[in-house]
């Protein structure tokens, strides 16, 4: 699809562009970033359209991107994201914009009870229009972008504003708009996690297995790449592979040739980083066992048979409702949510009122449910044995 855009890459432009969307009711956002090609990821382009008009915006050569934040804060102006989620992080962490009246049009086709809810999918179904992921995966800092990079970018966001009111109006039908306005306000406050006083292992796929010695040498190698990757200007990914640290951390290599025979890097690397990783294995395989790191195991608290029950009930209630409203479970209730209920065993609207972890939509919707099949289950006390098969003639 050709769409006529206007690509801003001054201060005065960008200036411009948000003094002209003051009077408009809806604005369609999306952007691309460079997570794939550089240490720290960064925006590198912001497509908007507000129906009539569609602009690129080059933050790498606006160093200012201040002018946006009344637009993006105005309460009056729908802000319409697919898949919101990394875009609120990413505009917040890069320049402090925050976004008030958010709808994400990927959570009202989930709360529609879509099968695929990508946008290629949905803009498939919904106006028979297939989008060109040619260029997903390409370096979006490098300048001058092409122009058949700058289309495609822009093509992304020119669908959103029909196919919000499309959604609103399926939602309207179907009772559940306000649900996907409240979804929506959450997903507006999303923010990223700093974790720079945390062990890096504490956010490694299955680093929770390893024992002690090996978590050392895990955190040892994880330190390195960080600094490599920082040093380069490259992604974690592509300084080592989360499976290359994770032999040489099962392995312990303390030589040349343990190192080869683990078959964890490539020659080039074992050229380029042998004796940094065997220095840092011995380093780890030094360190006294009192000092070594210990992963933070959470137990599972002991659960009474009452709240298991309800837990049991709970769950099955979850089910049954949300096929028949044939959306996906966990979207109608979580199991940490059905967690929250089962121990604080709410038996009237004021104790529901006090979990936190339930939303107004749901409370609104099937508080009543829940506090009656809360009731019925105080009513029906789990069988508790206490004797051995023998004394209960099992």
């Amino acid at each position: 699809m050709q769409v006529n855009y206007q690509f801003i890459d001054t201060l005065t432009g960008l200036e411009d562009f948000a003094k002209s969307l003051e009077g408009v009711t809806s604005v369609a956002v999306d952007l691309e970033a460079d997570s794939m090609y550089h240490f720290q990821e960064k925006v590198c382009l912001l497509q908007m359209s507000s129906g009539t008009a569609s602009v690129v915006i080059d933050p790498i050569q606006i160093k200012d991107m201040s002018s946006l934040k009344p637009l993006f804060f105005n309460r009056k102006i729908k802000k319409i994201f697919h898949g919101a989620d990394y875009d609120v992080r990413s505009l917040y962490r890069d320049f402090n914009i925050q976004i008030n009246n958010l709808f994400d049009t990927q959570a009202a086709c989930m709360f529609l009870g879509y099968k695929e809810t990508g946008l290629n999918a949905v803009l498939k179904q919904k106006f028979g229009v297939s989008l060109n992921k040619k260029y997903q995966k390409k370096d979006w800092s490098v300048r001058p972008l092409p122009e058949k990079m700058i289309e495609y970018a822009v093509a992304d966001a020119a669908y959103l504003i029909p196919l919000a009111e499309m959604l609103e109006k399926e939602l309207e039908k179907k009772g559940r708009l306000y649900w996907v306005h409240e979804e929506n306000k959450i997903l507006s406050e999303v923010r990223t996690v700093s974790n720079d006083d945390n062990p890096l292992y504490l956010k490694f796929k299955g680093a929770g297995k390893l024992d002690r010695r090996s978590l050392a040498v895990l955190e040892a190698l994880l330190g390195f790449r960080m600094h490599l990757a920082e040093r380069k200007d490259k992604p974690l990914f592509k300084v080592f592979s989360n499976n290359a640290l994770m032999k040489v951390a099962l392995k312990k290599p303390v030589d040349l040739p343990s190192l080869k025979k683990a078959e964890a890097f490539s020659p080039k690397q074992i050229k380029m980083y042998d004796n940094h990783v065997i220095d840092m294995v011995a380093g780890a395989l030094q360190i006294p066992q009192n000092e070594l790191p210990l992963y933070p195991k959470k137990r599972a608290p002991r659960v009474d048979a009452s709240v298991a029950a309800r837990v049991k009930a709970l769950k099955s209630w979850r089910d049954s409702k949300s096929q028949m409203l044939e959306i996906d479970p966990g979207l109608l209730c979580n199991n940490l949510l059905i967690s929250a209920v089962a121990v604080q065993n709410p038996l009237n609207a004021k104790a529901l009122e006090k979990i936190e972890e339930l939303k107004n939509w749901q409370r609104k919707e099937f508080g009543r449910e829940i506090i009656a099949l809360l009731r019925k289950a105080a009513t029906v006390q789990p069988l508790r044995h206490t004797g051995t098969k023998k004394e209960s003639g099992l």
